[in-house]
């Protein structure tokens, strides 16, 4: 028979007659990636007890002695002297038992009026938020490399693309900023995110609230949190904070992916056209004249990482009724290793954006051999008064001339040009040339370079 006054090694154990399985114990059980919420759970508990002291549950002095001890308790883990227990499952129970430890029966008070459902709730969006403005910190050092790279590139010309063909010249500049409006959205996106992650729950106990006076704008003022939460129900059981920050962080790393793509392409001997310092790069074990762009390949494939913890986090939530579930355990190692993967891939970036060399040369040879003026010489003509469709046939029988002779426009004479157009005058030179076409794009939004220079000191302005 259970000795009715024994107390159980568990904070919730009275209601129980046996030991739980050892099994059970550790495969219920989070303190192996949880405990790395102990200073927002510490912060989060002496918020809590400076609360219910100021509307009388707590003493005074019961209150300066329970923070006592969470600050020694925080300090005792940060020496790495903690002692972690599985067998009492979480972050939240591990230092509970060691405040009571240490301070005794007052240890006990703290759970006061609060529940591990709104106190791992609220953790997490404390976590969450440091997290994110670490994040966007990193985010704005990638956008700000990629500027001074845009305006150092302004004027270097490369082909664009579609379809991977060459399409129009481009500045490498204008290509650049291209990446620069991804990364603004992103960090737009990152931003909103944080007003929704900056909700407290702490009040809502395990699901309906609390019969204490407790005093939640206080305990919100004093974790800076933006407001409470308004039902006790949704309080526990929300997780969409961290989804939408999942959902940034995926389309984050698509962006990065996207980038990566290119780099590889670009560094390749087939395009050639920048240079990654070696510090970003490894080597092969049996090849020795190989230089591996490491560094854009792998955030390249931790994209598909990050995209499957947002399908997982979806997928969790799908089917749980109200309101808090076991199931909710299972957000954290999706949601941290998220953040660990965004925060690293961005410093990455970060620091190697702005060490990019670009090979002029290869890219403005790239761009003449590719036919690249073409739409150039269709809107001459039509400037000319040919209707587009007739400009448009004119220039492909042009081009498929330059296809047989190996010859670009450029390099074509006056005479042979005339061939397909008698409307074509000496003065189709202008437009021809790399340099012209680049130049005659002079509006917001094009690829001059003065346009580029313009479009990068207002982006700067608005990521100042």
């Amino acid at each position: 028979m259970t000795d009715p006054n024994k107390s159980s090694e568990k904070p919730w154990g009275g209601r129980f007659s046996e030991p739980t399985d050892a099994f059970v114990e550790k495969f219920t059980a989070s303190v192996a990636f949880d405990q790395r919420l102990y200073h927002h759970d510490i912060r989060g508990s002496i918020a809590h007890a400076t609360m219910l002291a100021e509307v009388g549950v707590l003493t005074v002095e019961e209150r300066d002695q329970i923070i006592e001890g969470l600050e020694a308790v925080r300090a005792e883990i940060e020496r790495g002297e903690f002692p972690w227990s599985v067998s009492l499952e979480d972050v939240h129970m591990n230092i509970e038992a060691r405040l009571t430890d240490r301070i005794g029966i007052t240890g006990k008070k703290l759970h006061t009026g609060r529940s591990r459902n709104d106190q791992v709730a609220t953790d997490i969006r404390l976590y969450l938020r440091d997290e994110i403005d670490a994040i966007a910190e990193e985010l704005t050092r990638l956008r700000a490399g990629l500027l001074d790279l845009a305006e150092r590139e302004a004027d270097t010309i490369m082909p664009g693309f579609t379809h991977l063909q060459t399409a129009q010249p481009v500045t490498f500049g204008h290509h650049l900023l291209a990446w620069a409006e991804m990364l603004e959205r992103d960090a737009e996106r990152l931003q909103d995110c944080r007003k929704r992650v900056n909700v407290m729950p702490l009040g809502a106990a395990a699901l309906a609230g609390t019969t204490y006076p407790i005093d939640r704008a206080m305990t919100a003022q004093l974790l800076g949190f933006d407001r409470p939460t308004e039902n006790s129900l949704d309080s526990v059981s929300d997780r969409d904070f961290a989804i939408e920050f999942c959902s940034f962080a995926a389309l984050l790393m698509t962006h990065l992916s996207r980038f990566s793509e290119e780099l590889v392409l670009w560094t390749s001997a087939q395009f050639d056209f920048i240079d990654l310092p070696d510090r970003f790069c490894t080597g092969s074990s049996i090849m020795p004249q190989k230089k591996n762009p490491d560094v854009p390949e792998l955030v390249r494939g931790k994209t598909g990482r990050v995209n499957g913890h947002l399908i997982s986090l979806l997928t969790l939530m799908k089917s749980q009724p109200l309101a808090y579930n076991k199931d909710n355990q299972e957000d954290k190692e999706p949601l941290f290793d998220t953040v660990d993967t965004v925060k690293g891939c961005l410093r990455a970036y970060a620091d190697m954006v702005p060490a990019i060399t670009s090979k002029a040369d290869n890219m403005r040879e790239a761009a003449r051999r590719g036919f690249s003026t073409a739409t150039d010489l269709a809107d001459y003509l039509v400037k000319k008064g040919v209707a587009f469709r007739d400009a448009h046939e004119i220039v492909g029988k042009a081009v498929a001339l330059g296809v047989a002779e190996k010859k670009d426009l450029s390099e074509m004479t006056l005479e042979e040009l005339q061939q397909f157009s008698g409307t074509i005058d000496g003065d189709v030179f202008d437009v021809l040339t790399l340099e012209g076409s680049v130049q005659a794009r002079d509006h917001l939004g094009g690829t001059a370079p003065d346009q580029v220079s313009a479009a990068a000191g207002r982006a700067r302005a608005r990521l100042g």
